[in-house]
């Protein structure tokens, strides 16, 4: 009887033993996740695909789906390598191999441009590219402006080769990474949505691509990823920015605060800044209202000095109310030396105010300036006209400028400085029709757009850019 147990238990024992192997050898290693880790690197790193990877990881299909440090991976064989206990098959491995298939071209955007030259400038375009909402008309607008760009230095002797894929907001961008020519572009340009910029940006870092970020996102991911290009300001930024263009441009002025009883503004922040640092300087200023009577609005300017108008809205509305306030106080006290300072909205209501502008001296900080009238961007918005059938939408920046102005800083850029391009003014040659770009390097990431301008509009009917 104890022999047959002993014999049961040795044959449980090596039925457990062989389930234990059996399972141990499924996978090629176990891999803890380290700090900087990607899902594009640990694949490239085995030689494996990413669906591959995925496979043996299935919680990695999740959406949203973000590695952290100390995790555990399962690492399977590649498809073409071999598993010790499989019969041998004579294949050569490709460390760089990733699942491909034809790329999603923009629909309304045109099909993907392609230029058959070993030297060419490869470009990936990940935007929503789409008619469905307003975001894919303006991105496939973005994309119709570089692909301006593209056909200009073409001209120029610089052969780009572009690949599309539309990424919309619900899009898992994941999937975008498997498609074919990804991995080889030299620069992508995209996404539009925070959520898709951390696996794009690891993505990027892999291969070594350049990546620039055009719109409005958040987190701080250029601060870690060297590859990233983030052209987009945030609020904050902008604020700092135009608080220390207001100090360096008015040194010996007597600012005036106007309140336009404006509950929706969001200029406070602004206001609330820079009145902290005019009293830092215990420099002086007023503060009043558009509502009060005249009289009591004329109180708050200085006759013997430069007065410099402040509202503490952006809204059309305030503001034709401020310069009617303004238009009755000089016809009732002329003279005074007065300026307005104002916001970058002011840009879309110039044609509308323009005269006051002038009569004003009015300053608008901005990143970019729009102006109608240059030769430049008549001619652009002619030939955008002849291309697509249709004009470029009313918006302040026009999209199409701004794509063809990326295009033609970050193309021409890649192509004299390659890996070493970062985005300097002097390493390319090249005057904004719109959109003028200058980056400067984070501290151990990427690079941030640091443009900053005022668009001043002189007394003498001339409109300036006063570059910081």
């Amino acid at each position: 009887m104890k022999r047959n147990i002993r014999y049961f238990l040795m044959i449980v024992g090596l039925m457990l033993s062989v389930g234990i192997f059996a399972q141990t050898t499924k996978w090629r290693d176990i891999y803890t996740v380290k700090k900087k880790d990607t899902i594009f690197g640990i694949a490239n790193k085995y030689g494996l695909s990413l669906p591959e990877l995925m496979e043996a990881n299935p919680e990695m299909k999740q959406e949203g789906y973000m590695l952290q440090k100390g995790t555990t991976l399962f690492i399977p064989f590649a498809s073409d390598q071999q598993n010790p206990n499989a019969p041998k098959k004579a294949q050569k491995e490709d460390k760089n191999a990733v699942a491909s298939s034809k790329p999603a071209v923009a629909g309304t955007a045109a099909a993907q441009q392609k230029v058959a030259a070993s030297d060419a400038v490869k470009i990936g375009v990940m935007l929503p590219l789409h008619d469905v909402d307003g975001d894919g008309k303006r991105m496939v607008e973005y994309y119709r402006g570089l692909l301006m760009a593209c056909n200009y230095l073409k001209k120029k002797g610089i052969s780009t080769d572009v690949h599309a894929w539309n990424v919309p907001i619900d899009a898992d961008i994941r999937t975008t990474l498997l498609q074919e020519g990804a991995n080889t572009c030299d620069i992508i340009f995209g996404p539009l949505y925070t959520k898709q910029v951390a696996p794009l940006a690891g993505f990027c870092k892999t291969y070594g691509i350049k990546l620039v970020i055009p719109f409005s996102i958040s987190g701080d991911d250029v601060e870690r990823n060297k590859e990233i290009f983030q052209v987009y300001q945030s609020p904050e930024t902008l604020n700092e920015c135009t608080i220390k263009a207001f100090l360096n441009r008015f040194t010996n002025v007597h600012p005036i605060f106007v309140d336009c009883n404006d509950s929706t503004s969001r200029k406070g922040a602004f206001t609330f800044g820079l009145r902290k640092e005019l009293e830092k300087r215990n420099i002086n200023y007023s503060i009043t209202n558009v509502s009060s009577s005249i009289d009591q609005f004329a109180k708050a300017f200085q006759p013997s000095k430069q007065n410099v108008v402040i509202l503490n809205t952006g809204r059309s509305p305030q503001l034709t109310a401020v310069l009617n306030k303004l238009d009755e106080f000089d016809s009732k006290y002329p003279g005074a030396s007065i300026s307005l300072f104002g916001y970058t909205e002011w840009l879309m209501y110039a044609k509308y105010n323009l005269e006051r502008f002038y009569k004003y001296d009015t300053y608008i900080p901005s990143t970019f300036y729009y102006n109608p009238v240059a030769e430049r961007t008549q001619n652009l918005e002619k030939a955008y006209e002849g291309w697509f059938h249709q004009p470029m939408m009313i918006a302040q920046p026009r999209f199409a400028i701004t794509g063809y102005d990326h295009g033609m800083f970050f193309i021409q850029g890649i192509k004299k400085k390659g890996k070493e391009f970062t985005g300097e003014r002097q390493q390319v040659n090249y005057q904004p029709v719109q959109t003028p770009l200058h980056f400067v390097k984070t501290t151990k990431g990427g690079y941030k757009n640091k443009n900053f301008q005022l668009i001043h509009y002189t007394f003498n009917h001339q409109i300036e850019s006063v570059n910081y």
